[in-house]
């Protein structure tokens, strides 16, 4: 490469080598500070940096245009253009995008890694200067790591089928059965709840620091979880030979607090890791996921409104505000077309059919930027959640296995 090439670029490495070998040829000061040896008589300069990066580098002095690198990831290519005095603003329009998002993705992870593993850490530690510290020690990781020994693993397929029978046996209470007695659901439900209670009270008389406890998003659900039964006797109790009408008003604050039982299912999250890489993903994922709904949302209030205006002078009409023209808008843009509610102008019905096709073919082609970067981070992200999720129970089982010994980490 030329020197006139390299001296279009001052203010990166190469070009300030080549300013400096230009200037004053015989002499070596200022070269190490550019390069790690060199060799004056045949002019040849040795760099310790990574020959495969270095081919997109050459790649930006030759075209100006700089490319980034598969098979490395984004915080090491940072590394490499930083040493070589380029920045993230020289990376081309064609691989920004896909380069800003790795970049983020990895440090992102790299911070939950690094707190997760100072907690687990604190955890290992801070039990021996409590009450009992061995047996809570234990019993710690018996309720919070399920892969650490065999009673662990017990204790969570235990807890994982009694959440599995508490889910179907509030499915089955809706159900009139000849043969389900109702006084065998009730049982059921009792055994269940008396279990989560159980397991409640002794993670949270284990634990060493219980506000912490008690703000923790796992916990929190698994509150929820029974405090519904409890209130529910609660209120009974209390309303025991009230009124009708007071009666029916506590029938349905007994109604919704059932349906709070449904939560039970975000219980199968402590023993399930795709269901814990899935709530990462959609934390990690929230500014796309909302980005899409944005487009939805502005493409539902331009089309209803539209559409309003075009069938509310057909006599009989279903679209009678702009309200129900949501639904038909929200339901067509997604391709469900449910029909209960549809134009019956000419325009209207050409308009729909463009509406179908347009998301129809939208979904099968993938071309938008939007809907091609959301399904691409949620698979990254989902795949890197899984794997850093299964490193870390690797490390706890490694961690449980050689108490005392030396620790390998490859």
């Amino acid at each position: 490469m030329s020197q006139q090439t390299l001296s279009c670029y001052p203010d990166t490495r190469l070009g300030k080598l080549a300013v400096v070998v230009s200037a004053a040829r015989d002499v070596a000061s200022g070269l190490l500070e550019l390069c790690d040896d060199a060799n004056l008589v045949e002019n040849e300069y040795f760099f310790d940096r990574s020959s495969q990066a270095f081919l997109y580098i050459l790649n930006y002095y030759q075209t100006g245009r700089l490319h980034v690198m598969e098979q490395l990831c984004a915080l090491s290519f940072l590394q490499e253009i930083q040493y070589w005095g380029l920045d993230e603003l020289s990376i081309d329009s064609c691989c920004r995008d896909r380069y800003f998002r790795r970049k983020e993705r990895s440090e992102t992870l790299d911070i939950k890694k690094d707190t997760e593993d100072l907690d687990a850490q604190d955890e290992e530690e801070d039990f021996s200067g409590t009450l009992c510290p061995n047996v809570r020690q234990r019993l710690w990781e018996v309720l919070e790591k399920p892969g650490s020994s065999v009673a662990a693993r017990t204790f969570g397929t235990l807890s994982m089928a009694f959440v599995v029978v508490s889910i179907a046996n509030m499915a089955l209470i809706s159900v009139e059965l000849s043969w389900l007695a109702p006084p065998l659901l009730d049982a059921l439900e009792y055994l269940c709840i008396a279990w989560f209670t159980v397991e409640f009270l002794l993670r949270f008389l284990c634990t060493r620091d219980r506000c912490r406890f008690l703000r923790s998003v796992a916990n929190i659900i698994d509150l929820l979880a029974i405090l519904p039964f409890y209130i529910t006797l609660l209120v009974e109790s209390l309303c025991d030979g009230e009124s009708s009408e007071e009666l029916e008003n506590v029938g349905r604050i007994i109604q919704v607090l059932r349906l709070l039982r449904a939560l039970r299912m975000l219980k199968l999250g402590r023993h399930s890791t795709g269901l814990r890489s899935l709530g990462m993903t959609i934390a990690q994922c929230y500014e796309e996921v909302g980005l899409l709904l944005l487009f939805l949302s502005v493409g539902i209030s331009i089309f209803s409104t539209i559409e309003y205006f075009v069938e509310q002078a057909i006599p009989g009409t279903t679209f009678t505000s702009v309200p129900c023209a949501w639904w038909w808008a929200t339901t067509s843009m997604t391709t469900v077309g449910y029909g209960d509610i549809r134009p019956d102008t000419t325009i209207g019905k050409i308009k729909e059919a463009a509406l179908r096709q347009r998301e129809a073919l939208k979904k099968l082609t993938k071309n938008t930027s939007s809907d091609s970067n959301l399904n691409v981070n949620l698979r990254d992200i989902y795949a890197r959640s899984i794997i850093d999720i299964l490193r870390l129970k690797s490390r706890e089982r490694a961690s449980t296995r050689s108490s005392g010994g030396d620790e390998f980490w490859f």
